[in-house]
């Protein structure tokens, strides 16, 4: 259970929020297996992370791959960590 605290002194009515992580499982129907246990009389915002193969769409779609015709065709020209203008030329440097 990961749990981190943040006050608020700006709301009077609002004085400490947490949040807790919860790792919760469903049946075949979408219906909870086992109803966790929460604090009494408070209200809950919750976000639903799903992790399955249904989270991830993107993966059904074939990944894309270069010409074989262009292998061994790009070179390297100098150097590609060094910007490739002068430090003189960036007015947010001066």
């Amino acid at each position: 259970m990961n749990i981190s605290t943040m006050t608020d002194n700006s709301s009077p009515g609002l004085k400490t929020m947490y949040a807790e992580k919860l790792i919760l499982e469903t049946d075949t129907h979408g219906y909870l297996k086992q109803l966790p246990r929460l604090p009494p009389n408070v209200q809950l915002e919750a976000i639903f992370l799903v992790l399955t193969e249904y989270s991830q769409p993107s993966s059904s779609i074939p990944r894309r791959k270069p010409s074989p015709k262009i292998v061994g065709q790009g070179r390297i020209l100098g150097d590609i960590v060094a910007p490739v203008t002068a430090p003189a030329d960036w007015e947010v440097l001066t």
